[in-house]
């Protein structure tokens, strides 16, 4: 079994990814695949991760001329499908579709996890979309600024939900009671779904969750949306603060759901660069454009180094985040 990095590594932010295999300047991405391109998506079909995974498949299909199949390997929050993708030849025809889970998370929440970081190349991410805070009306909670005040006088009077424990809604819900030192009873349910009927039938006071299903709900008037919890505020829900502009206390709040590309680590630079391009690219078409906005999401291209210096961000918080609350699991 790989080794997994030490809790300082991890905190340290210095270098969870190796750096990009050398290349000299000035070499250009001319590498074109020479077989099927096997796209790995690391959860079930229909979810955005599935959807980015087939967009990619379709444009680098048309583009290189060669077949793109989705390989669907769903389990474990992700992990089984990255941990076959870390095996495979690192020669560009094995791309993976990362999000928070796997590729943030669970190193740190894992107690045994079968790879590590510095196993992906990170190649640029695709798209971000925003969490959302909301409340039932019953609750008579109308902004974050009142949640506040409200769990000041009344200390574990309310509860939340999420769709699991250690996923990014919950994890969005345990960094502001830790930045704002208030508490809330945790109620986790099996995925956005069951969460969403409990919070629209009162059964919970407060839920965290992805941008959707929730925001039609609070754009109907069934929920009152509270907060997103990205930087800029929701295109799909610009009337909606963030939770940056809600408090002092919530100044450098950022999270979001985000879908990027990795390829196995020592792929050589100018397929990096080559995916990397046809990556561009896609996000420049209307068509895709037109797409991902329908799901609440802006589009996120970046270089590998950019996309190397996000991740490795993302896993420094959530780790600081997962060891203050003291959340462990196990890999099933």
């Amino acid at each position: 079994m790989t080794r997994l990095l030490s809790r300082r590594t991890l905190l340290s932010g210095g270098a969870a990814f190796s750096t990009i295999p050398f290349w000299p300047r000035g070499a250009k991405a001319d590498w074109r695949p020479t077989e099927t391109i096997r796209i790995v998506v690391p959860a079930a079909p229909g979810g955005s991760t599935d959807v980015i995974g087939r967009y990619l498949a379709q444009h680098l299909q048309a583009a290189w001329g060669q077949s793109a199949v989705v390989d669907n390997k769903s389990g474990a929050g992700g992990t089984i499908g990255t941990a076959d993708f870390v095996r495979q030849k690192p020669d560009g025809h094995t791309i993976l579709i990362g999000n928070p889970g796997p590729n943030a998370v669970a190193y740190s929440i894992f107690r045994t996890l079968p790879y590590k970081p510095d196993q992906l190349q990170p190649v640029s991410n695709a798209i971000r979309i925003p969490n959302i805070v909301s409340a039932h009306p019953s609750s008579g909670i109308k902004s974050i600024p009142e949640l506040i005040a409200y769990l000041k006088a009344n200390p574990d009077k309310l509860n939340y939900g999420s769709s699991g424990v250690g996923q990014s809604p919950h994890l969005t819900a345990v960094w502001f009671l830790q930045l704002t030192g208030l508490k809330m009873t945790h109620i986790p349910f099996r995925g956005a779904g069951p969460a969403l009927t409990a919070a629209l039938g009162g059964d919970i006071s407060i839920l965290f969750d992805n941008l959707f299903p929730t925001l039609p709900q609070a754009l109907d008037g069934k929920l009152v949306p509270l907060a997103v919890t990205t930087p800029e505020r929701s295109f799909m829900a610009p009337n909606v603060p963030t939770m940056r502009e809600s408090a002092p206390e919530l100044a450098n709040f950022d999270v979001s759901s985000w879908f990027g590309v990795f390829l196995p680590q020592g792929t050589p630079r100018p397929v990096v660069d080559a995916l990397n391009g046809e990556i561009k690219k896609m996000l420049a078409r209307d068509d895709i454009k037109k797409n991902i906005s329908q799901m609440g999401a802006v589009p996120d291209y970046g270089t590998p180094e950019q996309f190397t210096g996000f991740i490795n961000n993302e896993i420094k918080k959530f780790a600081g985040i997962i060891d203050k609350e003291g959340l462990k699991m196990d890999v099933n």
